[in-house]
């Protein structure tokens, strides 16, 4: 009896998603029929019909996981350490020598590379 429940949830569900879907549809219809009218009303439109579509996926079950998640990563972000202003100086001081030393290497070995080859082909 559970099982049926939750599938026919599931199923308004859906129906929700393809309302919020077409909603956000219709308004970019909109923004293209109505070209006449000011762009600034058009994206206010559209913002508003999207706005009312994330507020009815919301009402889902998805929408309620999804924002769980996004919750849920709001608070490990909080927990992060974050690194200090000199710790990211000096990492990025080592990157950039880093990648100089690269660029100095890759180009040495071009140089020679491009010195043996010279050396080979006006041989023969």
């Amino acid at each position: 009896m559970n099982s049926k429940v939750e599938t026919k949830e599931s199923s308004f569900d859906t129906v929700k998603l393809v309302i919020a879907l077409l909603i956000v549809i219709a308004s970019i219809v909109g923004y293209y029929y109505f070209a006449d009218y000011s762009q600034l009303f058009r994206v206010l439109g559209i913002l508003g019909a999207v706005g009312v579509a994330v507020a009815i996926a919301f009402q889902t079950e998805k929408g309620r996981r999804v924002w769980a998640f996004v919750h849920d990563s709001q608070i490990e972000v909080r927990k992060v350490v974050w690194p200090t202003k000199q710790e990211t100086i000096q990492t990025t001081l080592i990157v950039i020598v880093m990648v100089f030393i690269v660029g100095l290497f890759l180009w040495l070995l071009d140089m020679f590379l491009s010195w043996i080859v010279q050396l080979l082909t006006q041989g023969v």
